[in-house]
């Protein structure tokens, strides 16, 4: 068993970092962080490479990142070796480099519809108006750990689509997949100096905010709130998705077998490493045996990928210092009178870290467990009176990323779902927004509370993050407009 420590990767050699494996606990791979100097001249190219891009137009842009998805998928196997390497998992990484391509033809059909110029007749008959947009030359994406690959371009493809040039700074804890990325890029000729990724710690990050036109930032709030400052300081806009501590209430009238099955992959998908993972579960007190005696039942089939990454059902701990916080909410939890009835310690095997999902029962507010992110596998359920209580502990927090709802009909579910203070809320399901990102017929949603600031990640408007909106307003009259001076 594990009982806390630090073996997080750090400083090697001078001018190297050290990175760790998820699996093994070894350090088994270092990069030269990016200097300054490269910095800003990746940056001072990628502004020069965007004039060019932007003149493409958007027909010739989507026609690029069409080819560039091509190579993706002609170097799958690479990016996905290198990801499984980085996470020590398969199947979440398996989704993480198989959705970037999808992506481009989603945004590619959102920015058609999206980004198109088309006269308006305003008010006055005399005047027409005319959308008309302006691409951030120069985007800094700076992405977290949980899902390296995915995260780094999530925000860089419709970006590249509107017209942005990209530099991107993921996390110095998951850098493998940075090689076998840059390859796909160098064989796209004109995305060489356009789309760029950089490595280091949280002092290029930094940096980045300084030399771009706008930010992208995925991570914790407390790190947010450091990007948006400095973003307001340099008056740039600052998209921030941050962190989570998603509800989930299960009423009288649910369907427990989905209920259940739903909450568990929602809460332990990527070992839990997902800020929309499910973290809160209130379950009204006429059901609320029948739904722990399931939800145990299944969390104990649940098994370890070890010793076979392609076997078994959840990964490590790919931070180790992430197993400290998450040891450290169940002992509080224990503590104070809970009771876990799966999991509830971490394991070493193989030198990895690893939760097992942890069902954990007697939980109320006064828990750290219920009010502060944890990010693994941990499963709190407490009893509640009825939709009311349910709904006034969901809102009882300073997150407001995403919760869900599960009801014996759509609209009891959705009178419920529209009192809650977040911003992607799934029916009957766990953890939906994401899967939405690009498609243009899904609702937009914003985060609410600390969980993040700026527009939405999904539906067909949300690619207008990225551009600056001109209003060309057209007098097509000959006559003197009747507000000018008679002179």
């Amino acid at each position: 068993m594990y009982n806390g420590g630090s073996m997080n990767q750090g400083t090697g050699a001078a001018n190297t970092l050290e990175v760790r494996n998820p699996r093994t606990g070894d350090v088994d791979y270092k990069f030269t962080p990016t200097t300054a100097d490269e910095l800003a001249l990746i940056c001072s190219r990628a502004r020069e490479a965007q004039v060019k891009w932007e003149a493409m137009g958007l027909e010739g842009r989507i026609k690029v990142l069409k080819a560039w998805g091509e190579r993706l998928k002609a170097r799958r196997q690479e990016l996905l070796d290198a990801v499984c390497a980085d996470t020590g998992r398969f199947r979440e990484s398996e989704r993480e480099v198989d959705l970037p391509p999808r992506w481009i033809d989603q945004w590619a059909d959102a920015a058609r519809q999206s980004l198109a110029s088309e006269a308006q007749q305003t008010a006055n008959p005399l005047v027409t108006s005319f959308d008309d947009y302006s691409p951030y030359p120069l985007l800094g994406v700076i992405s977290p750990w949980n899902f390296p690959c995915a995260l780094s371009l999530m925000d860089a493809v419709p970006a590249l689509i509107a017209g942005c040039a990209v530099v991107i700074k993921p996390s110095e804890v998951t850098p493998r997949f940075i090689d076998p990325m840059m390859a796909t890029i160098e064989e796209c000729e004109v995305l060489r100096d356009l789309l760029v990724y950089v490595r280091g710690a949280g002092d290029v990050g930094a940096a980045l905010i300084d030399q771009v036109d706008m930010v992208c930032f995925t991570g914790s709030t407390q790190t947010g709130r450091k990007v948006a400052v400095r973003g307001a300081e340099r008056f740039i806009p600052v998209f921030t998705e941050l962190g989570g501590k998603d509800p989930a209430i299960v009423l009288a009238s649910a369907d427990i077998e989905r209920a259940t099955s739903a909450i568990l992959t929602g809460s332990i998908m990527g070992a839990g490493h997902q800020c929309f993972s499910v973290e809160r579960i209130y379950v009204v007190e006429s059901v609320y045996e029948q739904f722990v005696e399931k939800l145990v039942e299944k969390a104990k089939k649940i098994t370890l990928n070890f010793p076979d990454i392609k076997q078994g059902d959840i990964g490590p701990l790919i931070f180790e210092p992430q197993a400290d916080i998450i040891l450290n909410h169940l002992q509080d939890a224990q503590g104070k009178g809970a009771e876990c009835l799966t999991g509830g310690d971490i394991e070493e095997q193989g030198g990895g870290l690893w939760c097992r999902p942890t069902v954990i029962v007697g939980v109320d507010h006064s828990m750290t467990i219920m009010v502060e992110e944890t990010f693994g596998p941990v499963m709190p359920v407490m009893k509640v009176k009825d939709a009311d209580e349910a709904v006034a502990l969901a809102n009882d927090s300073d997150y407001g990323l995403s919760a869900c709802v599960f009801a014996g009909t759509e609209e009891e579910g959705l009178a419920v779902a529209r009192r809650i203070d977040a911003g992607g809320i799934s029916i009957n399901d766990a953890g939906l927004a994401p899967h939405f990102i690009g498609d243009k017929d899904v609702a937009e949603k914003t985060a609410f509370k600390c969980s993040g600031l700026g527009g939405s990640r999904t539906g067909a408007e949300s690619i207008k993050r990225f551009v600056r909106k001109r209003a060309l307003l057209s007098n097509r009259s000959q006559q003197p407009s009747p507000w000018w001076y008679k002179v």
